[in-house]
């Protein structure tokens, strides 16, 4: 009782919906771009609020476990982030596609794999969403196309994507992201090139976390304005820590492109809190300075957070007891993870082709047939 009245005393202080004003949008080559006025619900808020922490906690669990060796290989965590995943998939549906980099993690939990799958992916458990074979680079859902370890690789996949949709007379768009590090890449160009001339339902998003690897935006690209670089593809820039900012330009992105208007390209400009992989302590490079000013001033989650409390959608109390919710998931997820049995050494050789060929090594078995005759 002393709970219900808890929830009844925290809900009556509290309105069903706001008006919300976003960061401004820059555009190119639009006439008109998304609104910066809209409508933003209690049960809105809290959801958003609940995936962009079970997103952080989840990340900070991954790089304890690598730390501690439970995690092996790579390891890129997308800490700081959230916003970006979590705008961009509530302004879709499951039916729509995504394509992404190897900074995927985010991504795929926002695309329906539980934390869990996720954590025994990394630790490479038998219960992980890839079956402890893909690792962080590789996680894959339905109409989730990865995490993908060459860079830049997946823009060309995600017009491909994009036609398919397009060719099958469906109502969806392919999201295709990648980062300011591949933004440079020419398949990016070409890819931009066939989308438009087939004026493709595609969503290009440059993640722009300031920083290739250890590079600096403006020591690696001659025009750090990525929102125009599809030059004859109308672009947006988004404050990529805002995730009503990043909705409201994925809504207006997928009804552009829905409209037979083709394709966009938007740049969402955020920051990596860690460095560009586990092995990467991300100092030498830039200042803690720089990095804790960040967090302190331009954090995606504390910002929302004081603005859905200021707007009366929730209280201090509720979003606390959010936060102890997710603790509970993450520490129950990394305990289930570690307890998981590992891929039997048989299985390596599966669930790479649909119908699994015997075993042989090539060129050694012929050879060892040849010379025993």
């Amino acid at each position: 009782k002393a709970v219900s009245w808890k929830f009844l005393r925290c809900y009556s202080s509290t309105v069903n919906e706001a008006n919300v004003t976003v960061s401004d949008f820059k555009l190119h080559k639009l006439d008109d771009g998304p609104e910066t006025n809209t409508v933003l619900t209690r049960d809105e808020a809290l959801k958003y609020y609940r995936e962009m922490q079970v997103i952080r906690r989840m990340e900070t669990a991954a790089g304890t476990l690598y730390k501690s060796k439970e995690i092996r290989g790579f390891c890129h965590l997308y800490s700081g982030q959230e916003a970006c995943c979590v705008g961009i998939q509530n302004a879709l549906t499951l039916d729509d596609a995504v394509i992404t980099a190897y900074r995927a993690h985010g991504w795929a939990y926002m695309r329906g794999i539980s934390a869990h799958g996720i954590l025994a992916e990394l630790t490479g458990r038998k219960t992980g969403c890839a079956k402890g074979k893909g690792g962080s680079m590789h996680m894959y859902a339905k109409n989730f196309y990865g995490g993908n370890g060459i860079v830049g690789a997946q823009v060309p996949l995600g017009a491909g994507i994009a036609l398919a949709h397009q060719y099958r007379d469906e109502k969806t768009v392919c999201v295709t992201l990648y980062g300011d590090g591949a933004a440079n890449q020419g398949q990016i160009f070409e890819a931009f090139n066939m989308a438009k001339l087939w004026d493709l339902p595609a969503i290009f998003v440059c993640e722009n976390n300031k920083y290739g690897m250890g590079t600096a935006v403006d020591r690696a690209a001659a025009s750090t304005d990525y929102y125009t670089r599809g030059d004859y593809i109308p672009g947006i820039w988004i404050d990529g820590m805002d995730v009503i900012a990043v909705r409201e330009a994925t809504k207006f992105s997928k009804d552009y492109c829905l409209s037979g208007k083709g394709p966009l390209v938007l740049e969402v400009e955020t920051y990596r809190y860690h460095g560009h992989s586990m092995s990467d302590p991300g100092t030498s490079y830039r200042t803690r300075e720089e990095v804790q000013e960040i967090r302190q001033q331009r954090d995606p989650i504390i910002s929302f957070k004081q603005k859905i409390i200021e707007l009366n959608l929730t209280t201090e109390e509720e979003l606390k007891d959010i936060d102890k919710s997710v603790r509970k998931e993450i520490e129950e997820a990394v305990v289930k993870a570690k307890a998981d049995p590992r891929p039997a050494i048989a299985e390596t050789f599966t669930h790479v082709y649909a119908n699994t060929p015997k075993y042989t090594v090539r060129g050694c078995d012929a050879f060892s047939v040849h010379t025993s005759s």
